[in-house]
């Protein structure tokens, strides 16, 4: 992550100054936050990625999975 993007947004002035009086850094917060969000976005297309894929292989008769996995040990 080696270039960075300014972003704004409102707060209201308490808040701020509650956040600055505790020490708070403000900046680190809202990456913190950014990143934890970004992870939880990740997640969630991981998670339809697998429905999907587990949609394409529920349709693949079970015989052929175990003939593949068959041929696969096979050949080490």
């Amino acid at each position: 992550m080696s270039h960075t993007e300014t972003v704004t947004g409102k707060i209201p002035a308490e808040y701020k100054e509650l956040l600055q009086e505790h020490g708070v850094n403000i900046s680190k917060l809202i990456r913190e936050a950014v990143e934890k969000e970004i992870e939880r976005i990740r997640e969630e297309e991981q998670r339809k990625a697998l429905k999907a894929a587990s949609q394409v292989l529920q349709k693949i008769p079970d015989q052929e999975i175990i003939d593949i996995i068959r041929k696969g040990r096979d050949r080490r």
